[in-house]
């Protein structure tokens, strides 16, 4: 739930529609964005209290996901045992509602329950109505929903049953996904009350020791385990800012072969031009090399794409050179990680072309993309990020100069942007200069993959 609230925070908004146009959602965490001034999705985000969230601090969205899979990973190897416990024996009638008189049996108890007039607790034998239906609703209900929504805004699942637009689109996803953890919260304090109120000894008792008394001992076990997750929610956030990198890896480790599964499936889904987004957020901070304000100033005449690395034939492309290649448009969705999403127009040559012009040697496995552009600290570096070979020969990657049919505009990446579909959005390298083919990256920036993946701790692999 906390890293829920970190990944919230990072796009502070809700919508019900899929453009994530400004002023369109319905619920948000800051106020209106400015229109005096250049508002990237960075700077929309929002902190959090370390307390609250994990870690707290805004843009950290990338341990906030680590933690998050990570939790939803044994969350539901949890849920998977539980249920074969349960319809191995005889215990799933108790959750399972089998005559519709369960309904008037529910109102009865909660009529008794709000006149403070308990019924005589019988959990050991059956539960009553309400409770009934209660557990069945988190079981049954609430609980696969929140796993499908989770999937419903990984861009695989948008591009494989186009969801895209209409009921099932991403930000209705994150809608419905919030509100269930506003369910799970109720649930939980009503759920606890209950227990204190209606008998607590034994009602512990059936809880964590699986007898009918009043004895003490499922208070102990109680108290020992709010001690544990007490220490836990505490050192949270402090262990998360000591060791990034070992929460990166953590996760990784965790949930690195389901991720691996989901890229088995990769299509890339195209839209019409009745689709484009009115609104497309802006990320990245713009290069301030003076060299760069030059080519700007005049039209990227004097500028060269640089290949190299692993090819037979390192190449140098002008500007000119570049809008003169087969040009391939696309109208496809961009997901950011930050959880808005935009569908617009790109057109560009395919990262094909490259191919078959610079050669790249047999031992290849990876290509790397320099920007012009450095990190939002000084000493950062130049962003950069890593993609696979085989990506490059996918026919929806490519250098993009035209956005929406006009020249790609400075904040959206000119005079080169990549759009590789199969991927996220931040490894869509902006304001790109420059391409490498190598046969490893670990030794490059801190041997992660790309720019965020070393300072914000994002994944390398991040297909949902």
């Amino acid at each position: 739930m906390r890293s829920g609230l970190q990944i919230l925070a990072d796009h502070p908004r809700l919508y019900l529609n899929g453009d994530c146009t400004p002023g369109t959602e319905w619920f948000r965490l800051r106020g209106p964005v400015p229109t005096d001034r250049v508002w990237t999705a960075k700077d929309d985000s929002v902190a959090l209290p370390g307390w609250l969230g994990i870690p707290g601090i805004r843009h950290s969205i990338g341990l906030a996901r680590w933690w998050h899979f990570s939790a939803d990973t044994l969350w539901l190897l949890n849920g998977v045992i539980f249920y074969i416990l349960l319809f191995s024996t005889e215990q799933w009638r108790r959750l399972v509602p089998v005559s519709w008189s369960i309904f008037p049996h529910a109102l009865s108890t909660a009529i008794q329950y709000a006149s403070l007039n308990f019924p005589a607790p019988a959990g050991w034998h059956d539960y009553n109505g309400l409770q009934m239906i209660a557990y069945f609703t988190t079981v049954f209900v609430a609980a696969p929903t929140a796993l499908l929504t989770g999937l419903l805004q990984a861009p695989f699942i948008a591009a494989r049953f186009r969801t895209a637009k209409g009921l099932f689109n991403r930000q209705i996803a994150r809608t419905i996904h919030f509100g269930l953890l506003l369910y799970f919260v109720s649930f939980v304090v009503i759920h606890v009350a209950m227990v204190f109120s209606t008998g607590l000894l034994t009602n512990l008792n059936h809880i964590t020791r699986g007898v009918n008394d009043a004895s003490p001992g499922g208070l102990v076990f109680f108290i020992f385990g709010l001690g544990v997750i007490l220490v836990a929610w505490l050192a949270a956030t402090p262990f998360t800012l000591r060791y990034p990198r070992v929460v990166q890896h953590a996760g990784r480790f965790l949930t690195g072969g389901i991720k691996g599964l989901f890229e088995r499936v990769r299509p890339v889904a195209e839209f019409t031009e009745k689709d484009i987004s009115p609104y497309f957020w802006t990320n990245g901070t713009l290069p301030t090399d003076e060299s760069f304000r030059k080519l700007h100033v005049e039209g990227f005449a004097g500028f060269k794409l640089r290949v190299g690395g692993l090819v037979e034939n390192p190449l140098e492309l002008s500007y000119q050179e570049i809008l003169a290649m087969p040009r391939h448009e696309q109208i496809t969705q961009h997901y950011c990680i930050q959880g808005w999403s935009g569908i617009a127009k790109w057109g560009g040559p395919q990262m094909s072309e490259i191919l078959r012009l610079a050669r790249p040697k047999p031992e290849v496995r990876f290509v790397v993309f320099y920007s012009f552009a450095h990190g939002p600290r000084v000493g950062d570096g130049l962003y950069y990020d890593v993609h696979k070979l085989a990506h490059m020969e996918h026919p929806n990657t490519i250098l993009a100069h035209e956005m929406n049919g006009k020249p790609l505009p400075l904040l959206n990446g000119a005079p080169l942007r990549l759009r590789n579909e199969l991927e996220l959005g931040f490894k869509q390298v902006k304001w790109v200069q420059a391409i490498e083919f190598v046969e490893s990256f670990r030794e490059f920036g801190s041997g992660e993959g790309g720019f965020n993946e070393d300072h914000e701790f994002f994944g390398y692999r991040a297909p949902i």
